[in-house]
């Protein structure tokens, strides 16, 4: 087993493992020298390092708070809510979901989402619509909406940030990554994804901390917000099956089972129909913006001619929501395939972390929806898979520019262009390589863990392995054999006996 390092002293990133970082340094003298005084050394300091990243997420969340002011009093004239980037689902609809009416999700409008962001819209919006209507007339209902799910969201942003510095104690200015990433300012609340964001980041600390059954219940909690945290419980499967201990992923994956089916329930036995809502419109929904699919289907009108029945494949998928609904699980599937492979060949598990953020990854690639704030889905999963700063930089880059690119495609669809469609072509083909890129590196550094800064800080293990950390079970190494992988030279200790060449006559 690989020796543990002696101290849980903070890493330094200019001083050890980030080349970004190290070469910033340079403008203030360089990385820290080995006999420098250490600023995490100093007794009774009060801005420790994770005291620090945790200001600056309240920062950044502030300063989103204020970048969406202008959209806040819901007097949307002349594109405002694009033209300043402000726009926000939460505002637009607690008017579009009849919550300004006093309307209960699901039992007076099938609202289009799932239970756990349901419930949270009439819990907030209920009362700000009774406070509006019973006691003070005068407030704008929308605005007060808005800043309760604000408030409620940036502390779900604020809980996702101390639990990556409790998941990384010894590397805790990895979490500076989502503290002062521009996509949580733009898109912090721009819908309710933190909701499953917090759930989700809840379970991996609980299972971290051998809670398995608790770790289920908070990703339970989380996949009835938003559909991915599910996702989860496969690299869980993967690497309880490369451990040989089955019991704690049963535990989790029975939690999460159990939870999600008790708070989907009520409206599934009640008002089933509403329920069925965010099914049938997601089975339904056409090719969205900046996915995969578009970029294909504009590619195709420029390839084709346009002759009558010239289409090309994806103009054609598009055309066939149903068979473009199967491709997508096909491909999707494919994925998660190469992930159980990779899994179990690598030459060490892979860490929870890596897995988590690939198949997310892998599902907004292939999937016909890549919603603007699904960047959230990513961020804190690729500080735990991944924590270089350069790499994330230029996949920030390309969202940020998805996302100016985005608003002005849609102050275009009211009639007037304000940028030719191949430039918001470009802008998605750049989010999605960047994504892409991000998915090859983390891949090199699962199958060459030698190059993982994680590890190195832990001394070769995966800190968020929990109860499945341990060696590998005996199959596991026999299986890579088979493959071809890691096999040693035979007559080396280790390797497996020659076999007999049998010749058939």
């Amino acid at each position: 087993m690989s020796a543990q390092p002696s101290t849980d002293r903070p890493d330094v990133p200019s001083a050890t493992s980030d080349g970004f970082v190290r070469g910033l340094s340079q403008f203030i003298g360089g990385p820290l020298g080995s006999h420098a005084t250490r600023p995490d050394a100093r007794p009774n300091r009060f801005w420790t390092a994770p005291r620090l990243v945790l200001a600056l997420t309240c920062l950044i969340l502030a300063l989103s708070w204020v970048q969406k002011s202008p959209c806040m009093s819901g007097d949307w004239q002349k594109n405002v809510q694009y033209t300043r980037f402000c726009y926000t689902d939460v505002l637009a609809l607690y008017y579009a979901e009849g919550l300004n009416d006093g309307a209960v999700p699901y039992v007076d409008h099938e609202v289009e989402y799932p239970v756990v962001t349901g419930y949270f819209m009439g819990a907030l919006g209920l009362p700000v619509h009774w406070w509006g209507t019973k006691q003070d007339p005068s407030i704008n209902q929308g605005t007060w909406f808005y800043n309760a799910n604000a408030l409620v969201l940036s502390l779900l942003a604020v809980a996702t940030a101390a639990v990556i510095l409790a998941l990384r104690r010894r590397r805790p200015w990895d979490a500076a990554i989502f503290a002062l990433s521009p996509v949580l300012l733009v898109t912090a609340t721009v819908n309710w994804d933190f909701l499953a964001i917090g759930f989700a980041a809840v379970g991996l600390y609980l299972w971290v901390r051998r809670r398995p059954v608790w770790a289920g219940v908070f990703l339970g909690l989380g996949a009835a917000a938003k559909l991915w945290p599910l996702f989860i419980l496969g690299p869980l499967l993967v690497l309880a099956l490369r451990s040989g201990r089955i019991r704690p992923w049963v535990s989790a994956a029975l939690g999460t089972t159990i939870t999600w089916a008790v708070v989907n329930f009520p409206v599934w036995f009640w008002h089933h129909e509403a329920w069925l809502r965010f099914f049938r419109l997601n089975s339904t929904r056409p090719v969205d913006w900046g996915t995969l699919w578009y970029i294909g289907r504009y590619l195709d009108g420029k390839w084709k001619s346009g002759a009558a029945g010239d289409q090309g494949p994806f103009q054609w998928l598009s055309d066939h929501i149903p068979t473009l609904n199967y491709v997508t699980y096909a491909l999707f599937g494919l994925g998660c395939l190469f992930l159980v492979g990779l899994g179990l060949l690598a030459p060490k598990p892979p860490r929870l972390g890596q897995l988590a953020f690939l198949v997310v990854a892998f599902f907004l690639i292939s999937s016909k929806v890549w919603s603007q704030q699904y960047v959230l889905w990513l961020l804190p999963l690729i500080v735990l898979a991944r924590p270089k700063w350069g790499a994330v930089i230029a996949w920030t880059v390309a969202e940020i520019g998805y996302f100016a690119a985005f608003y002005a495609e849609l102050i275009g669809a009211g009639g007037k262009p304000v940028i030719p469609e191949g430039t918001f072509v470009l802008a998605s083909s750049l989010r999605l390589i960047t994504v892409a890129v991000l998915c090859g590196l983390v891949v090199r550094e699962i199958w060459r863990p030698e190059l993982d800064v994680v590890r190195r800080s832990y001394g070769g293990e995966d800190p968020d392995a929990g109860p499945l950390s341990g060696p590998d079970a005996g199959w596991v190494q026999r299986l890579r054999w088979s493959f071809g992988v890691g096999r040693p030279t035979p007559g080396t200790v280790g390797a497996p006996p020659d076999e007999p060449v049998i010749v058939k006559i």
